[in-house]
């Protein structure tokens, strides 16, 4: 039988990073745009819950690159954060991915600004 998969993610905190936007296709992946910013939820995983998470199948392709997320009270937080190797191109959509991103987002808290723009 196989053994759930749990994760127990510590120091859980909004950030935002910017000069990334969002792009949705069947995943998100974050992609560079001067100017812009995302807003997420910055957590401490353990090396064993990370390689288990991306081995995934649906997520396998997502890699990780150094990020710098700020967090509320203005401190600044070196991060990994996982994307694609390649952008979803702009023909791709997935309206019901970008719905239940946004009510996560929501849920979350993330500024409002930010969560009517998911999907967009």
């Amino acid at each position: 039988m196989p053994c759930a998969k749990t994760f127990h993610p510590t120091a859980a905190r909004q950030a935002r990073i910017d000069d990334l936007a969002l792009r949705l296709g069947a995943r998100a992946t974050l992609v560079p745009d001067p100017g812009q910013c995302v807003h997420g939820m910055l957590m401490r995983l353990t090396h064993d819950e990370l390689d288990r998470l991306y081995a995934e199948p649906s997520v396998a392709a997502y890699r990780p690159e150094p990020v710098i997320a700020k967090l509320a009270n203005g401190e600044s937080v070196a991060a990994l954060c996982f994307n694609l190797p390649r952008a979803p191109e702009g023909a791709e959509s997935n309206p019901d991915y970008a719905e239940k991103l946004t009510a996560a987002a929501r849920k979350l808290g993330l500024p409002e600004d930010y969560v009517r723009s998911i999907g967009v």
